[in-house]
């Protein structure tokens, strides 16, 4: 990066100077900003040329003092060089601190990770939600196997982390790692985080991501045809654990909810809405964004199905909802006795919500995008793209509206 840098040598006169020497000094300008360093020598005022920034005059003292200013503004221009050469920060006071020798200060990669990690979690529920941070606890585990993996170390400068660390660490996690595509760029837009609070910062003036390409793939998201969700909701289980997680499933199909929100959903969450009927209100845990839902029927069943039941009644919960890991083991259960050849969990209900209960039956996508509680519509559009029943539905509306008109 190009920089405006200059040198001045001038008198530094006490504001209650009245004769004698006065003090040398060196100012260093880099892009308008000053710095200052005292070159530890004296002159006369009346032998200072101002406009050299020299003393003028051939004793020896005076030869001295000029040889010395020369050497004090090669090292100068050497300091930028070296700052200039190793790719790090030129400012005025950088170049002051290499030419008086102190030391600069390592800013360290996991160091930096772990104090960028520490402070989202103090930020838990002011901003961030604890899936975020767990997200990037995650990363910084990847990173700091990486760095035991690629280079032996524990931790990195931060001015090592270049275009081919960056390709690397892609390589490693789609590899060693075996992460997929998708994963892999989360990880590294994750580190990417890292590296711009450094730039911001001004510990790093190269971004190490300029050449770096990676896009996302459209993920097939599975979901319940309709004909699958009768399917379950016709069976009859003569296990209870059974039953009591298919019909959690199925309230989730009916609501959109996710499973962190239906395990913390309250009974007081259900309330009336404007059109009088029971509804959802809740903030979602991942996003904390708002979801507002009116319950359909079958939703409304279930709930009346488990109001006595006594876990129900001591946790204000509407429905029994086991631990994740047990729902979804006994999903893969379930969607055997039901003939579902489809790997279930519990997310793929709240995209059967999407797809089946609402977009394909004409609720405008705005609508669903509100009751999912998505920050952003774009999240909702990769379920509009997968319908291509809803597409061949609407083309049979319109072929009956047109019929044979321009025959």
């Amino acid at each position: 990066m190009k920089t405006n840098f200059s040198m001045l040598f001038y008198l530094k006169k006490q504001k209650n100077y009245t004769s004698g020497l006065a003090p040398v000094y060196l100012r260093i300008t880099v892009d308008g900003e000053r710095a200052e360093v005292t070159t530890n020598r004296e002159c006369e005022p009346e032998k200072w040329n101002s406009h050299s920034g020299r003393a003028t005059g051939t004793k020896e003292n005076i030869k001295s003092l000029n040889a010395f200013l020369d050497n004090l503004q090669s090292d100068a221009y050497e300091a930028h060089r070296y700052l200039h050469e190793n790719g790090k920060l030129i400012t005025a006071e950088s170049l002051k601190n290499r030419m008086m020798g102190k030391s600069e200060k390592s800013y360290m990669l996991i160091e930096l990770f772990k104090d960028h990690n520490s402070k989202v979690a103090s930020l838990i529920g002011k901003g961030f939600a604890t899936a975020t941070h767990k997200r990037y606890e995650t990363s910084l585990r990847h990173t700091q196997a990486f760095l035991k993996f690629q280079f032996g170390v524990a931790d990195i400068n931060i001015e090592k982390v270049d275009n081919a660390f960056i390709t690397d660490y892609d390589y490693y996690l789609r590899t060693t790692n075996k992460c997929n595509n998708n994963s892999t760029l989360k990880y590294i837009k994750n580190l990417g985080k890292i590296i711009r609070i450094c730039l911001s910062n001004g510990w790093i003036i190269k971004n190490p991501f300029v050449n770096y390409k990676g896009k996302i793939k459209t993920v097939n998201r599975v979901y319940l045809t309709e004909e699958e969700v009768q399917r379950m909701a016709n069976k009859s289980f003569d296990i209870d654990r059974l039953s009591q997680v298919r019909d959690v499933f199925l309230f989730c199909c009916f609501t959109g909810l996710a499973y962190v929100d239906i395990k913390k959903l309250k009974i007081s969450e259900i309330t009336k809405g404007v059109d009088g009927g029971l509804w959802i209100f809740t903030n979602r845990q991942k996003t904390e964004t708002r979801s507002a839902i009116p319950l359909l029927p079958t939703a409304t069943q279930l709930i009346k199905k488990y109001s006595n039941h006594p876990l129900c009644i001591n946790k204000d919960m509407p429905l029994p909802v086991p631990s994740n890991q047990k729902m979804n083991g006994y999903l893969k259960e379930i969607a055997a006795m039901c003939g579902i050849d489809k790997i279930l969990t519990s997310h793929i209900a709240r995209h059967t919500f999407a797809t089946t209960i609402t977009l394909s039956n004409g609720v405008p996508i705005e609508t669903v995008s509100k009751m999912l509680g998505h920050s952003s519509i774009k999240q909702t559009q990769h379920y509009a793209k997968i319908l291509d029943l809803k597409v061949s539905a609407d083309m049979i509306l319109l072929k009956q509206k047109l019929g044979h008109r321009y025959d």
